[in-house]
């Protein structure tokens, strides 16, 4: 059978690294997993609810494309409480998880052959869907010095877009107010689409996230409810773009996806007023952060970056290792511990780095640190 030149994307390496751990826990191992950016609590209790409910009395059919009212409703009052943004809900697109909002946004915005830049490290998805849609990823090396995100003299002049994170995936970096501007203003300078990926706002420590929609009403923002609201499996997140973009999406939406999942609707509606639980998400990810930025050091890793965000640390393991794909086998060889190769968020330079996701329980964390510093003390020896 023949197959597609725009098919030849590179694996997810997070996935094979996710396979490789599955296999061992089949084998009878007891992995502790620090690979995946995957929250380790359930959807919150209200949004389950919410779906019992509606299973008893609803057949659940098609929605209309841009989603159910009422949640788009619901989400444009979010960006009035954690933003103090008046958005026309009208503006708000309900999507299948922040990958269709990928795919909608890429349809929508750009040519065959247009080059969308993109931060390196970044997450490895946005360069394969790109490709996926015959258009040229343009990776941007960010160094230490703008802690790993995109700065204007960065740009290369000829961009039909570009996409950036903050908090970033893998490092957990935000964008203040001042550096986020200056990005948008650059990208309206030159006629380049902006794309904000906004679906780690919500995990933030010392200071709140900034949405592009504070500066600009002519960007695109994508947000999820897999992070902050704990429903990766669910498949459900949104959009936000110009009042003149809504007919445009919509015609792509109802064509590509007819609409998203209904009962992920359903939960999704709810789980916005589920802050009591969600809060208490965020109490175990920052007793996780503090123990990850203490334990990481002590074991050996000691060229990490405090994220602002997310749920990651980002380690430049390049005194240890020429090979990080091998080095995190090994790591999950010897130590029992799954963590994620740099080459999966940056080509060039992720040879010398690793990711380590504490989303997950506290007590996985403890074990996960005392397990890499003795397999640490053990490679030293």
């Amino acid at each position: 059978m023949r197959s597609s030149r725009r098919s030849e994307v590179d694996a997810f390496i997070v996935m094979d690294v996710m396979e490789a751990a599955r296999r061992a826990e089949a084998a009878g191992r007891h992995i502790i997993h620090m690979e995946v950016g995957q929250p380790g609590t359930p959807a919150p209790q209200g949004a389950r609810d919410a779906v019992a409910a509606a299973m008893a009395g609803d057949p659940l059919g098609y929605t209309v494309a841009l989603g159910l009212p009422e949640l788009r409703a619901r989400i444009a009052r979010l960006y009035a409480d954690w933003y103090g943004v008046d958005l026309n809900p009208e503006r708000v697109v309900v999507t299948a998880g922040s990958s269709a909002g990928f795919l909608l946004a890429f349809a929508a915005l750009f040519d065959t052959g247009d080059r969308v830049g993109i931060g390196a490290p970044g997450y490895p998805s946005y360069r394969q869907i790109l490709k996926s849609q015959d258009l040229r990823p343009v990776m941007i090396e960010c160094s230490d010095a703008h802690r790993l995100q995109p700065v204007p003299a960065d740009l290369p002049g000829d961009l039909a877009g570009l996409m950036v994170a903050s908090p970033a995936n893998p490092s957990g970096t935000m964008l203040d107010k001042p550096a986020l501007a200056a990005l948008i203003d650059a990208c309206a300078a030159q006629g380049t689409a902006f794309i904000s990926d906004e679906i780690y706002h919500g995990i933030e420590y010392e200071r709140k996230a900034v949405t592009a929609l504070e500066i600009s009403d002519d960007v695109y923002v994508i947000n999820s409810f897999s992070k902050y609201f704990s429903m990766t499996g669910w498949r459900i997140g949104w959009m936000v773009v110009p009042e003149d973009h809504v007919r445009r999406i919509e015609r792509l939406a109802q064509n590509m996806f007819i609409c998203p999942p209904h009962v992920s609707q359903v939960a999704a509606l709810a789980a916005l007023d589920c802050d009591a639980e969600l809060q208490g998400n965020m109490d175990v990810y920052r007793r996780n952060r503090a123990l990850m930025l203490a334990g990481l050091p002590k074991a050996g890793f000691t060229r990490i970056a405090p994220p602002d965000g997310a749920f990651y640390v980002y380690a430049d393991v390049s005194d240890l290792t020429d090979d990080s794909r091998a080095f995190a086998a090994e790591i999950l060889e010897h130590a029992g511990v799954a963590v994620t190769p740099g080459l999966d968020f940056d080509p060039e330079r992720g040879a010398g780095t690793l990711r380590f996701s504490y989303a997950r329980a506290t007590e996985d964390i403890v074990e996960g640190l005392a397990r890499l510093a003795r397999f640490m003390s053990a490679r030293a020896a």
